[in-house]
């Protein structure tokens, strides 16, 4: 496919790229001239993440039987090896040996690397994870979790990776690896809980710390917020895109 990509730039007069991740890959791999590339984030509209409906909060939380009060851990990604998935449910399982009520939830959950995850999960007990396919109310879901867990395998799996921005947004201290957009703007222990690629021991210590440390909780979701809202809004990229074409 790159032979295709490649014909399609040189005709190209002008190229987005959504992020630093993919100008690289423009440039370096691709040999596109960097005077062509314009650098547009995504942009997101903050209010779809400003969920205020109980009602439809607690009828997701009845719906997918999540009415503990010990934590909810929520991961929106599919199944698929360099998601990085099959590192989060080890670190769940050890939380498990402390916090026997939580629950992980895997949302988006199909792919095609299902039957190794699926193989992980029969060592938990069924009762302390849901897997959901789809759910369209996905805004009100993130506002459920408790704490946040997207952990790529390497810096290049993500071309943008817009869960960054909405665990972000819906006011949800995460943890991440460094995949993608995440390069270019989160930092450890600042606005989310940054660990190394595929490293399931760290992803638990990094759930204990936001369990434990409430402080650092809520200065990781206040500036989580300022990030997200500072580089990221909506209005920000359509201004860009306008004057690109005005151009």
């Amino acid at each position: 496919m790159v032979k295709y990509d490649r014909f399609i730039n040189f005709f190209s007069t002008q190229i987005v790229a959504i992020s630093e991740n993919v100008k690289n890959v423009l440039t370096k791999q691709e040999g596109v001239n960097e005077s062509k590339i314009h650098l547009i984030h995504h942009g997101f509209d903050q209010s779809l993440f400003e969920c205020n409906n109980e009602l439809l909060k607690s009828t997701l939380k009845t719906k997918y039987n999540l009415t503990s009060n010990d934590p909810i851990i929520g991961v929106v990604s599919r199944y698929t090896k360099w998601k990085g998935i099959q590192y989060i449910i080890p670190a769940f399982k050890e939380l498990l040996l402390e916090f026997p009520n939580s629950k992980l939830v895997l949302a988006n959950a199909s792919g095609d690397y299902k039957q190794h995850i699926q193989l992980l999960l029969s060592e938990l007990p069924s009762s302390s994870y849901c897997e959901i396919e789809f759910e369209k109310d996905i805004f009100a879901l993130y506002s459920i979790f408790n704490i946040f867990v997207h952990v790529p395998i390497d810096a290049n799996s993500e071309a943008f990776g817009q869960t960054y921005i909405e665990s972000l947004m819906s006011g949800i201290p995460s943890v991440f690896t460094l995949s993608g957009i995440a390069n270019e703007f989160i930092v450890d222990d600042f606005n989310a809980s940054v660990v190394p690629f595929q490293d399931s021991t760290a992803i638990y210590n990094a759930f204990i710390k936001i369990m434990m440390n409430k402080d650092f909780k809520n200065r990781i979701v206040h500036n989580g917020l300022i990030s997200v809202n500072k580089n990221f809004k909506l209005t920000t990229m359509m201004d860009k895109i306008e004057k690109l074409y005005e151009g």
